[in-house]
């Protein structure tokens, strides 16, 4: 086995290589045999004439190579990616940046407020001044901030919201389901956004006790009757107002409008019970009403018939007397049975009502067939 080598070019482990013989390779000899075949190059057969290459990793042959062949440098995104140059062979980085910070210099300092609305300038979160309708400028942003709001347009609560039951006392210790709905709008921007923390619960917190304050005056019939509701809705945007500016909340309400008056659900039938017979009592008024109407105008008709009379009696009473007399007596003897019998000769009694009687009563036939 001596001078034989391994497949892998490195001597045999017997030492035999290492021997003197003239015709054995010495150990300076480029080792012969099979080569690595990851190696460029290699797998040739021999390779006594060529120079011994650096070992590589299968990891770094790999790395060096994509799913679709090996890589190229300089392409987009590659190491020797570069932005486009100038004609002077400057870069367009720099006028970049400027056009961005132009841009957003404009889009935070120049400001159109709209004819409804106003705006609020805060610096650092202090206030600072109100914008009107408008082009406004200010500083940029982080410096100074600006909120827009609408402060002409009516806004409107609906209390209670939905089908919720709202129960409320009225001056005769009954209840009543009430609804109703708040307008409003803003009359101090810095007011509205400063001194409230939420201003729509206020509004609703506000306008419940106005309007509990405000039924607690009336009675069940006045509130649910029209004339009273009015009443009570004017009532309760006055006390609004007022509680509201003492407030200093900056709201102007508009007017308040009642939706819906009703008993509370558990008492209505009840309720329908009282108010039917509530109608019957008043349509019974009615006709107690016509009938006195009618007995009066017939009084009073028999009022001015005598009157005419009088005025006649007045200027003839003899005459007037006589006529009265006649009158009253035909009246009187029209409805029963009379015989007149004449003074001097006196005539015997003929039963002359009770021949007419007769007269006009149908004829019997015979009893019995005689």
């Amino acid at each position: 086995m001596a001078g034989k080598r391994s497949p892998w070019g490195k001597p045999s482990p017997d030492g035999g290589g290492e021997s003197g013989g003239g015709d054995g390779p010495s150990s300076e000899d480029p080792p012969k045999g099979p080569r690595n075949p990851w190696l460029p190059g290699g797998g040739g057969g021999s390779g006594g004439d060529e120079p011994p290459r650096r070992s590589a990793k299968i990891e770094d042959i790999f790395r060096q190579r994509g799913p679709e062949g090996p890589r190229r440098g300089g392409g987009p995104g590659g190491p020797n990616f570069r932005f486009p140059q100038r004609p002077g062979g400057k870069s367009w980085f720099p006028l970049a940046i400027g056009a961005i910070a132009v841009v957003w210099l404009g889009f935070s300092m120049i400001h159109q407020v709209g004819p409804k609305e106003q705006g609020i300038v805060t610096v650092l979160g202090k206030y600072s001044r109100t914008m009107t309708p408008g082009l406004n400028y200010s500083l940029p942003w982080p410096i100074e901030q600006v909120a827009v709001t609408d402060v002409t347009s009516i806004r409107s609560e609906n209390i209670p919201g939905g089908t919720e039951e709202k129960l409320i006392l009225t001056g005769d210790q009954n209840l009543v389901d009430l609804s109703y709905l708040v307008r409003w709008n803003i009359k101090d921007l810095k007011q509205y956004r400063f001194q409230l923390a939420e201003p729509d619960e206020t509004i609703r917190e506000v306008a419940e006790a106005a309007m509990r304050s405000s039924v607690a005056e009336h009675e069940l019939d006045q509130v649910l009757s029209g004339a009273g509701r009015a009443a009570i809705e004017e009532r309760v945007r006055t006390r609004m107002q007022q509680i509201l500016d003492t407030y200093r909340a900056g709201i102007a309400v508009q007017g308040v409008e009642i939706d819906r008056t009703d008993p509370p659900s558990r008492v209505v039938e009840a309720f329908k019970d009282v108010s039917a017979a509530q109608q019957d009592a008043d349509a019974e008024l009615n006709r107690a009403e016509a009938y006195r109407q009618q007995i009066l105008a017939r009084a009073q008709g028999d009022a001015a018939s005598f009157d005419k009379i009088y005025a006649e009696y007045a200027l003839a009473p003899e005459v007037t007397r006589r006529r009265l007399y006649y009158e009253t007596m035909e009246s009187v003897l029209s409805k029963t049975d009379k015989t007149v019998v004449e003074t001097g000769n006196v005539t015997p009694y003929l039963p002359l009502p009770e021949v007419r009687r007769r007269a006009q009563q149908p004829a019997q036939p015979p009893v019995g067939g005689q």
